[in-house]
């Protein structure tokens, strides 16, 4: 059953304050997530086209949009993200971005959203997925950067991967440290100094650092079997080079996303399987229990599509939001 979410003329605004307090659930959250990236292999009318990427050459900023249909709820997404400063080094960094969803089977209107909340959700519900299909018996992981993103990643982990038992994040800055620490209720979480020694032991590393990162986790720090997600920085690039098997969540973006990860002569080294492939049984997620694996989660319009409309549909139920006279 279709619903009016604003009145024709008006335009229904979900801005940041409105979305806070929302009962989210991660374990729901990751079945929105895992739904939309199985519909885009099983003909539902899904889709998600490579992301469109500026990114000035003296790192002054990075701009990208995005747009999806997620058959499953028969949403349509506009993204678009900027970023002045990405790299911190004026001082000025500034982020700005939104999602615009529209209701594909009746053409009309869902919301204009900001996606402080719903990116770092559907980002670390993806996380959750690879690590879930690449290491489902990991006992342990490690958490790089303590940003917005290495806030989001072990609440989600968890929910995934129930019988984790030593949790672990490696940052600078104190304040990110204690947040990513009180993100997990009831857990303890170790901040670890010696990040070469803790990624060795790690069954699950995680790069969810910024731009401006120093430290990286190495291929020959890692233990077999093990697998490292990368979603901002935090892992080096050899280990996507070295690594014994690799998944993306779509090969074609991550060709078009990685500059940094590129070898000297500008080359990337072949994906093994992609992540809906691999949720659908169609590609394993490793070939071997000892291999170690590299999986690249560029975040994709069709999950913010899906988990867009789910926030939106919660918040339209708590009575959130306003309508502005738009069009």
């Amino acid at each position: 059953m279709s619903m009016c979410y604003a009145p024709p003329g008006q335009l229904w605004l979900l801005p940041q304050s409105q979305q806070e307090g929302l009962d989210l659930d991660h374990r729901q959250v990751i079945e929105v997530v895992e739904r939309a990236y199985r519909a885009l292999r099983e003909g539902g009318g899904s889709d998600n086209p490579v992301k469109t990427v500026i990114d000035d050459p003296g790192h002054r900023s990075l701009s990208y949009s995005m747009v999806a249909r997620d058959g499953g709820s028969g949403t349509v997404c506009f993204k678009a993200v900027y970023e002045f400063d990405p790299r911190r080094t004026r001082d000025g960094y500034r982020f700005h971005s939104f999602v615009f969803l529209v209701d594909d089977t009746t053409g009309q209107p869902i919301a204009l959203m900001d996606v402080v909340k719903l990116g770092p959700l559907r980002s670390s519900a993806t996380t959750a997925l690879l690590a879930r299909e690449a290491c489902p018996d990991a006992r342990s992981a490690l958490v790089v950067g303590t940003g917005v993103q290495g806030q989001a990643a072990l609440p989600m982990l968890l929910a995934a991967l129930p019988g984790l038992e030593r949790l672990q994040v490696f940052g600078t800055y104190p304040d990110g440290l204690r947040a990513v620490q009180d993100s997990v209720d009831g857990r303890d979480v170790e901040i670890v100094n010696d990040l070469r020694e803790a990624a060795g032991a790690a069954d699950i590393v995680i790069g969810a650092a910024g731009l401006s990162a120093t430290d990286e986790v190495r291929r020959d720090w890692m233990k077999p079997g093990s697998v490292a997600v990368l979603l901002g920085y935090g892992v080096h690039a050899d280990v996507c080079h070295g690594a014994d098997y690799r998944i993306a969540t779509d090969a074609a973006q991550m060709h078009a996303t990685c500059e940094d990860l590129r070898g000297e002569d500008g080359s990337l080294p072949s994906v093994d399987a992609q992540l809906p492939d691999v949720l659908l049984g169609r590609a394993p997620a490793r070939r071997h229990p000892d291999d170690v694996v590299f999986a690249y989660n560029s975040g994709m319009a069709v999950t913010d599509a899906a988990l867009g409309r789910y926030i939106a549909d919660l918040a339209r139920a708590a009575g959130r939001g306003e309508k502005v006279n738009f069009w």
